[in-house]
Parts: structure tokens; C-alpha cells; sequence
């Protein structure tokens, strides 16, 4: 009798088998889809407004960039933001010159590379199907290739993420590999150069390493240590790579250990204060600007400490705020805490300068990407994608992790879209699961689901209506209306505004601060952005109007009563002036410049007691102001207080040497007070910076006929009349000194 054989039942492809029968083509189509997409983006916004105008991070960016190209490849201070996209700026630059165009191209061809490699990474993780799923997503998704086109870091951030995801994919299913843990090293390294928060996804992949290569029978120490102990120094070795020569230069400048940046503290702080809401709060009110943040950090510490203070004392100083806040008021933190969980899973892109709604307004790939390539539709279908992957949590939990971690890191601070746009290669993996899932769901939510368990006895599918519910939810919760469109683009509109002023071209400025006024009505600092620039056109009753429909929102602006009271003083309305430097004194007793213009109105109405306190307040504040000292001294001298207006007016002329006016107003104090030699030796310094100053010559005339020197008295005189004919204190003095030397 023959025996029939058995065939043995089929087993289950690993997912990394039926990845690697995916042809090449089918990648590259992808990287070509993502590279064609975002150079017709490029493309199409070309024409707009703020192709070639850059502001906030973007201008502080290129102009380091290019210093780099320029030859300052170390910098002279510790880095306070992350200096991988500078260098990559200056890199290009050093290359092709400065040009914006390259810099996107550059940039696009990057962004197309990471949707490559996340498409490998998905069909390792789970299958070819998710991986082109995730890939097109990727390539589609309207923030991406809003993100690719900016001069933002951004670009960097998701292609480390998705180079770390490529590789640790292949680890996922092959632990071994000493130069893939050393890949991921580098990778990782290279992302906490982009973003600084992204260095507790280190721990966590050194968790998960450990936890993955633990030798699962009992074992020599010797064995356990060749097992873990090998890859992890790879994978240290990697992240050494990148990150130690930023250490070691951080230190060479600054004489501390700084692994990335100094900014930790007043970045904690700016998320975690009384004033918080969940996105940026300047440390100085109206001094958002990059270029202000370490300024301001360093100098209100150092002004609380009351010494100078280094990078890693000024970090601590905002953090011990910052922990201070949270220990005093924990239920006030944890509705901000809940207020960012709510901004950072909500579809709208909180935009900080430029919006994704503005750049939709020129290009048909965010327009049209707009509709579903948003993150109220990517979250929903994560989690879809989360809860189909859970029968294999044991070889995926670190892609779990991975995203609690970096959500985590950004609640920590506070939220922007750029900020959480590195979450968005993490929930694209799952989401791609939970498309190609969603069919399954589909037919359990008909009654069609087929009853099955995998080996590990875990429910292959769980409650199909309990997880739609699920989705449901998330989606009503993602998409619910947090953020305005309308005020989001209004924020480039206000961006757009401030960068045009700053390059004087003030009509321009004016249209987009009346555009974003438009979008965004209820926005103080937009109307008194407009002030400012009509009062800089010369329209200061215009001003005055715009500074004040700005108070009657935020009635406590520092900011804006005194642009207001400036105004006012271009209308000689000086007690009114007077009351808005009074409130903006209030709020900010600290200002010079406040405290200072709040002098010069006291003396111009007349009230010098007044006034003195102001300037003396200006100079608690900074010491080394020497406007303050100025005027201090100038007040001090008209109040017949000349020894004590001579301190001061010395000690701006010693801060500000090469200002002949301070020289000027010295050596007429000290004029008034017949220190005769001491006055001529100031008139003399004062001419030699400025020789067309008429009022010195005339003065320095008048201290040397004092002194008996009538012929250098009559050429100073003579002098003053050159330059200034119809000068009638000259020449009254000239007439006076001839008629007293005309011979008898």
C-alpha cells in the first residue's frame, strides 16, 4: 500500500521575506512621485510674496549659513540652537553660492529620499503594501511638502527619522550587525542636531536594544556581554560620531559640557510659566524674533542673579522657573499640560511665521493635498494601523514607544506644527497598516469577520465596533475647531509684514499687516505692528488710532502703550503721552528704553523730580545705558546739579567715546561751572569727531575768551559762522569780542 504523504502546512512569510520580492521600481516610483510633487510646489510658488523673503528662523538660519560659507565654521559661543541646518545651509552655499532656489531643490530631492526610505521601512515592519502605503502617504501628505519647501530645519528632521526607522527595521527582524548599529548611531545623532528633543528616542532604542538582544537562555557573562554589550557600542560609537565633536567645540567656546545647545531652560520655561498657553510666549514681551531669544534669556538672568552668569547657568536659572511654576500651581499646569496634548493631536498646523494656508493659496499639491493629507485624518487611521499591529507588539512595541516618547518630549515644551512634524513618519507607518487594514474592519463592522487566533493567543481582531467607535471619536477629536485657518495665515501675513518693514519698504508692510488684521481681527499685535509702521511713514494720528484699538484687546501691553505714548509725543500731546509711558512703566519697570522715554516726557512737561527718578530707574535697569546716563546728566545740569550731571554725562561719553554730542553736552556743564580747561579739552573732542558741529566751536570761542585767548576764541567763531552764516549766537560773540579788543 503506498503511503500517502502529507504536505507540511505553509508557514508564514516573514514580512522582510515578501518585502525583499517588491521590485526596485516600485520604490523609486515613489521617491520620483514625492521629487515631482514637490519640485511643481516649488514651482508654483515661485511668484509668491514670501518665495524670496525670509523671516523668523528662516532669516536666522541663512545668516548663519552664511558666515559658515563665509569661512566662521566653529562661531564664537556655544550653540543655543540646533546647528545641523546651518551648516547644511552653508554647506550649499560654500558650493552654489547663495541661492534660495538651490537650497529648496536640494531640499525636495531630501524630502523624496525620506519617502523612500519610510516605504522601506514599512514593507520591513509590516508588508509591501504598507510600505507603498506609507511611502505615497509620505509623499502626499500636504505638511511635508509644505515643510520641504521652507528654509526650516524641518526637511532634516524627518529624514533622520525615517533613515533611523530604515534601519531600525532591518534590526527589528536581524539584531546582529555591528555597521547597522552604528548607522543607526550616526542617524540618531544627526536628528538631535536637528531637534534637540529627539535625543530621548536615544534611551529608548537603548532600551529596546538591550531588552532585544538579551540572550534568552541562561548564558556566560561573557557571551551576554558579546550579545548586548557589541551592538551597543556601535550604536554609542555612531551617536559619538555625530555628537562629540559638537561637545568638544561647545566646550572650546564656552568652557562647559553642552552635549547639543544651552537653550533647554528658557525653552522649558517658555512652555511651562503662568503666561503659557501652549505655544510661544516671547521671554520679553514683542521680542519674539530669534535673534532675541539667548539675548533675553541671559540678560533676565544674569539681571536676577546679579552677575554675569554662563550658557549652562542661564539654562538652569529658566528651567528652576519653569519646575518652580509646576510645583506651585500643578492644577494650573495641568490644564496647559492638556491644552497642548490638545493642540498637538488637533488637524490644524500651528504655524509660528509661515502657514501652510498661505503657501495653499499658490500651490496646487498643498490645495489639493489639503483635503485628506492632514493630520486629522492621519491620526485616526494610526490608530486603526496601532490596533491591527497589536497581535505582533512584541516585535513592534518599539515603534510604540518611539511615539509616546517624542509625543512626550514636545508636550515637555511647547507646540508648534514643525515641532510635532517628526511624529509624522511614526503614525504614517501605522496609518499605512490601518489602510490596508481597514477592509478587515469593513467586514467585521458587517458581520462578516472570521473568528481567528495566532499562535500567541492574542485576539487576531478585537472588537470591530469597539474600535471604530474608537477611530470615530479620534477623528471627531483631531478634527475638532481649535485653531483658525484664517488666524493661521494670518500669521504670515504678520511675518511677511514685519520682514518688509525691517527692509524699509513700509507700503509693502502695510498691506500684509492690513491682511492679517482682516484674517485675524481680534490679534493686538497686528494693529499696533500696523502703528508702528504708519507712525514710521509719518502718519503718527494714524498710528495713534492703530496702538489704540490694539490697547483696547490687551489693555496691559507693555509694548503697545509705549509705541502709543511715542506716537502721542509726535503730536506734542504730552500728558497723554505721559499716562501711556506711566502704564508701560508699570508693566515693565525693568525697560531703559521705557523708563528713559518716560523721563523726556517728564521734562518736557515740566516735571524734573519726576524725571529724575525715571532716568535713575532707566539706570538700575542697565548701568551701561549711556542714553540714560545722558540724560540723567542733562537734567540733573538744568536743575543747577552740575556735579553730579558731570558724573553721569562723563560716564556716557567714557560707554559711548565716539559720540561728539555726549563731548558736547559734557563740555557745556562743564562750561557752566568755569571749569574752564576741562571744557575746552571735551569742545576740542567733541569738533574732532564731528568738525561740523557749529555749536561746539562756538562754545569751545567762548570758553577760550574766558580763558584770555582771544585770537583762538575769534577763529572758533569764525568758524562757527562758516559753517552755519545766520548762527546769531556766533555771531553776537564775534562782535562782543571785537568791540572788547578794538584798539583805543
Amino acid at each position: 500500500m503506498t503511503r500517502v504523504r502529507r504536505q507540511p502546512p505553509a508557514s508564514r512569510a516573514r514580512p522582510q521575506d515578501i518585502g525583499s520580492k517588491v521590485p526596485f521600481l516600485v520604490p523609486a516610483a515613489i521617491f520620483l512621485l514625492a521629487l515631482a510633487v514637490r519640485l511643481v510646489h516649488l514651482w508654483q510658488i515661485r511668484e509668491a510674496p514670501f518665495f524670496a523673503v525670509l523671516f523668523g528662523d528662516a532669516r536666522g538660519y541663512d545668516q548663519w549659513g552664511r558666515q559658515i560659507a563665509a569661512g566662521d565654521w566653529i562661531g564664537k559661543e556655544v550653540f543655543y540652537q540646533a546647528p545641523m541646518y546651518p551648516y547644511f545651509l552653508g554647506t550649499i552655499y560654500a558650493l552654489l553660492g547663495h541661492s534660495l532656489v538651490a537650497v529648496r531643490a536640494v531640499q525636495a530631492v531630501i524630502g523624496a529620499s525620506a519617502c523612500l526610505l519610510l516605504a522601506l521601512a514599512g514593507r520591513r515592519f509590516f508588508s509591501p503594501p504598507v510600505g507603498v502605503a506609507a511611502g505615497v502617504g509620505l509623499a502626499l501628505y500636504a505638511p511635508a511638502i509644505f515643510f520641504d519647501g521652507l528654509i526650516q530645519k524641518s526637511v532634516l528632521d524627518v529624514f533622520f527619522v525615517c533613515l533611523s526607522l530604515w534601519i531600525l527595521s532591518g534590526l527589528v527582524e536581524r539584531s546582529r550587525g555591528t555597521f547597522v548599529w552604528l548607522g543607526l548611531g550616526v542617524a540618531l545623532g544627526g536628528l538631535s542636531l536637528t531637534r534637540e528633543n529627539a535625543l530621548v528616542l536615544i534611551a529608548v532604542i537603548a532600551v529596546w536594544a538591550v531588552l532585544r538582544l538579551w540572550p534568552e537562555r541562561q548564558a556566560s557573562p561573557a557571551s551576554t556581554l558579546a550579545a548586548v554589550g557589541g551592538p551597543l557600542a556601535a550604536f554609542g560609537l555612531g551617536l559619538a560620531i555625530v555628537l562629540v565633536p559638537v561637545a568638544v567645540r561647545n566646550y572650546a567656546v564656552g568652557g562647559g559640557f553642552y552635549l547639543t545647545t544651552s537653550q533647554f531652560g528658557p525653552n522649558f520655561y517658555i512652555g511651562n510659566n503662568p503666561k503659557a498657553r501652549g505655544g510661544y510666549v516671547p521671554l520679553r514681551e514683542g521680542r519674539g524674533a530669534p535673534e532675541y531669544e539667548r539675548q533675553d534669556a541671559t540678560e533676565l538672568a544674569e539681571a536676577a542673579a546679579h552677575r554675569t552668569l554662563s550658557p549652562a547657568e542661564v539654562s538652569s536659572y529658566w528651567t528652576g522657573r519653569a519646575l518652580d511654576y509646576i510645583t506651585s500651581q500643578p492644577g494650573a499646569w495641568l490644564r496647559l499640560m492638556s491644552r497642548k496634548f490638545v493642540l498637538l493631536w488637533n488637524a490644524t498646523e500651528s504655524a509660528d511665521t509661515e502657514s501652510q494656508e498661505s503657501y495653499a493659496e499658490w500651490s496646487t499639491p498643498l490645495k489639493l493635498g489639503g483635503w485628506l493629507g492632514h493630520f486629522g485624518v492621519l491620526v485616526p487611521l494610526a490608530l486603526l494601523g496601532m490596533w491591527a499591529a497589536w497581535p505582533e507588539w512584541r516585535r513592534l512595541w518599539v515603534l510604540y514607544a518611539l511615539t509616546v516618547a517624542y509625543s512626550a518630549s514636545v508636550l515637555v515644551f511647547y507646540v508648534f506644527a514643525r515641532y510635532r512634524f517628526p511624529l509624522v513618519p511614526l503614525l504614517m507607518l501605522f496609518a499605512a497598516n490601518g489602510v490596508i487594514a481597514l477592509p478587515d474592519l469593513v467586514r467585521g463592522a458587517l458581520g462578516r469577520e472570521r473568528s481567528a487566533r495566532p499562535s500567541n493567543g492574542v485576539p487576531r481582531r478585537r472588537s470591530t465596533r469597539a474600535i471604530t467607535a474608537a477611530v470615530a471619536a479620534v477623528a471627531i477629536f483631531a478634527n475638532w475647531p481649535v485653531l483658525s485657518a484664517n488666524v493661521m495665515q494670518s500669521v504670515t501675513e504678520n511675518s511677511l509684514g514685519t520682514a518688509l518693514q525691517e527692509a524699509g519698504q513700509l507700503d509693502e508692510a502695510i498691506v500684509h499687516y492690513r491682511r492679517a488684521i482682516e484674517l485675524s481681527p481680534s490679534d493686538a499685535p497686528y494693529l499696533a505692528n500696523l502703528g508702528t509702521a504708519l507712525r514710521l511713514k509719518g502718519d503718527a494720528a494714524g498710528a495713534v488710532v492703530m496702538y489704540g484699538r490694539a490697547l483696547a484687546l490687551d489693555p496691559g501691553s507693555a509694548s503697545t502703550n509705549y509705541d502709543l505714548a511715542n506716537a502721542l509725543m509726535d503730536l506734542h500731546r504730552v500728558d497723554e503721552a505721559i499716562s501711556h509711558f506711566a502704564a508701560a512703566a508699570s508693566a515693565a519697570p525693568d525697560s531703559v528704553d521705557v523708563q528713559n522715554n518716560y523721563g523726556v516726557a517728564l521734562v518736557e512737561a515740566g516735571r524734573t523730580g519726576e524725571a529724575i527718578t525715571a532716568f535713575e530707574k532707566a539706570l538700575a535697569g542697565d548701568p551701561g545705558s549711556s542714553k540714560a546716563h545722558r540724560n540723567l546728566g542733562d537734567v540733573l545740569s538744568a536743575v543747577g546739579r552740575n556735579d553730579e550731571a558731570v558724573v553721569h554725562l562723563r560716564r556716557a561719553a567714557e560707554i559711548d567715546p565716539a559720540d561728539a554730542s555726549l563731548h558736547y553736552d559734557l563740555a557745556s556743564t562743564l562750561l557752566e561751572m568755569k571749569r574752564l580747561s576741562d571744557a575746552v579739552a571735551e569742545f576740542r573732542r567733541a569738533i574732532a569727531l564731528q568738525p561740523g558741529m557749529e555749536e561746539a566751536h562756538n562754545n569751545l570761542g567762548i570758553a577760550l575768551s574766558y580763558q584770555g585767548k582771544t585770537d583762538e576764541a575769534i577763529a572758533e567763531f569764525q568758524t562757527a559762522l562758516k559753517l552755519k552764516p545766520d548762527a546769531a549766537d556766533a555771531r553776537r560773540n564775534l562782535e562782543q569780542i571785537a568791540r572788547v579788543t578794538k584798539p583805543k
